[in-house]
């Protein structure tokens, strides 16, 4: 057993006034399993960042923080950053781990390949040729070889299908000494046996996974949320009890001075009764002063409470509805790039309330779909999708895009759409209000309700965390009227919280809506159909 120790860190960025983390402690043991979640924008990834930065030679850090920190191994960032990608993986597994192709010491590479269900043939690509879910499992793999490493594992699910993440799961349910940001609660739940969190006043550990930490947060939130209106129902009592105190105190004051006002409140109309009056009145003097402390002890207590209660706001949205039961209807389409066909056979109806989920293995055709229905709906003079330009403008794979079969689209289909990437935001967010026609007040109430601060909300979207962008294209759509809501992929990097957030929404306003979704969890919550692209692709090759 040994421990890597935080304690009392302290860091912000480079010419920021906001602190990232103040006076944090506490400890993780190496062989843990550790679960990292948190708000976006929180900190998770400059933590891993800070612990990685620590395991570098003291000349090659780059950022300061102040406290300790101590480790009895060495650290592992993920995403591994390949410079040359055109080298083939076999060098980069060499790179990584000087000797481990030597035909002795290769099976231990296979051996981690077969467990992630990855081909060996993968070692003798060029690295930029394979897909995601590729890199994400052969750089996992050669990383998990190296010894005495503590892994940092961030983000691996992004643009990962289900099996893929399942795949993951059960491979790191094996392993031991990582710490994994992740916001797909399956995934947390399969592979974790510790919690780590950030929380909006401190960072603290929990035993358990993500359900089992879930379960906790609630309970306690419940419990300080009951003690808070106790505590409010006795600061109203008390501060009422302290001004009638007070006020009879006053009362009985007065009578001290002046030989009628004695005599009125005086049972045998002597003067001398001014001391048993002056008594009188410091005892209810007394009385006030113990409520008014009693009062202030209470306040005390509900300031303590609820600094860390994640305040999950009603978001809302605005549908529109379409005049007819059907909005769009593909017939065995055929869909390809150029002279490649990528899918074939596609049928489907999207109908008022539908909430179709596009699932499949990566790579499948999912996106190809999206990019088809917006493709031809942008053709149409009069008509549009909010936010299309986004993937069809300069885009080489959408202007090569070739389809074969029936498309119907409904007349004056009005189509919201939150594309996969979110890395062409840049400017301020009144200006992206602005170019997309939205509200800007409106746009901001969303992103206030989905944890951005004031603060936030004056930054250049450049300085956004990934989660952010992503909250910033979802509050776009959220605040468009439309009759036909497209997310593709909506939910990277988006964290935990807000995703509840979503799915909450789409269950109470019931918009029609078509999206791209590998999280188990969201998908099975709020579909209504589920269209497998697997069967289409394999439609290619039969």
């Amino acid at each position: 057993m040994a421990f890597i120790n935080i304690v009392d860190l302290s860091f912000s960025y480079e010419g920021s006034s906001d602190m990232v983390f103040e006076h944090v402690s506490f400890r993780m043991d190496t062989d843990w399993r550790l679960g990292f979640t948190g708000r976006n924008g929180r900190g998770k990834t400059t933590f891993m960042r800070l612990l990685w930065d620590f395991g570098r030679r003291e000349e090659d850090r780059r950022y300061e923080y102040s406290g300790t920190i101590t480790a009895p191994v060495g650290f592992e960032y993920f995403p591994y950053e390949i410079m040359d990608q055109e080298r083939f993986t076999l060098e980069i597994a060499e790179e990584l781990l000087p000797g481990s192709t030597e035909p002795g010491e290769i099976w231990k590479i296979f051996r981690e390949f077969s467990n992630l269900e990855l081909g060996e043939d993968v070692l003798y690509r060029p690295f930029s040729t394979l897909s995601y879910g590729e890199r994400t499992k052969a750089l996992l793999a050669l990383l998990f070889l190296r010894d005495d490493k503590f892994l940092l594992i961030d983000e691996p699910t992004n643009h990962l299908d289900m099996r893929a993440r399942e795949i993951l799961g059960e491979y790191l349910r094996k392993k031991s000494g990582f710490l994994l940001v992740s916001h797909d609660r399956r995934l947390l739940d399969t592979c974790t046996d510790h919690t780590l969190s950030i929380n909006k006043t401190n960072i603290e550990i929990q035993k358990g996974n993500f359900s089992s930490w879930w379960e906790n947060k609630r309970r306690q939130d419940a419990c300080e949320l009951a003690e808070n209106e106790k505590l409010k129902k006795d600061i109203g009592r008390l501060k009422m009890a302290a001004r009638q105190s007070g006020e009879w105190a006053d009362q009985v004051e007065a009578t001290k001075i002046g030989r009628k006002n004695a005599e009125k409140f005086s049972t045998t109309g002597r003067i001398d009764t001014r001391a048993y009056i002056g008594e009188k009145s410091r005892r209810m003097q007394m009385r006030r002063k113990n409520l008014e402390r009693r009062q202030e002890r209470a306040i005390e207590e509900k300031s303590a409470l609820l600094k860390n209660l994640e305040e999950v706001r009603d978001l809302k949205l605005f549908p529109m509805e379409y005049r007819s039961e059907q909005l769009a209807e593909f017939r065995d389409i055929s869909i390809g790039y150029g002279e490649k066909m990528v899918m074939g056979g596609v049928r489907f109806q999207i109908c008022r309330g539908d909430r179709i989920a596009l699932t499949g293995r990566n790579g499948c055709g999912k996106s190809s779909i999206i990019k088809l229905l917006l493709s031809c709906l942008g053709s149409r003079p009069g008509e549009g999708a909010v936010g299309f330009e986004n993937i069809v403008h300069k885009s080489a794979d959408v202007t090569a895009l070739t389809y074969s079969g029936k498309i119907d689209i409904g007349s004056r289909l009005v189509i919201s759409y939150v594309p996969q990437d979110a890395g062409f935001l840049k400017g301020k967010l009144t200006d992206y209000a602005k170019e997309k026609e939205i509200d800007p007040v409106l746009l901001n109430a969303l992103l206030r309700k989905m944890d951005f601060s004031r603060t936030q909300l004056e930054k250049s979207m450049e300085d956004f965390s990934e989660g952010q962008k992503k909250k910033v294209l979802l509050a776009a759509s959220l605040a468009t009227q439309a009759h036909l809501y497209i997310w593709d992929e909506p939910l990277n990097y988006i964290d935990v919280f807000s995703r509840m957030q979503i799915e909450d929404l789409i269950l109470k306003y019931k918009p029609t809506l078509m999206f791209v979704g590998h999280d188990r969890e969201f998908v099975e919550r709020i579909s209504t159909k589920t269209l497998n692209c697997d069967e289409f692709s394999h439609f290619i090759g039969s």
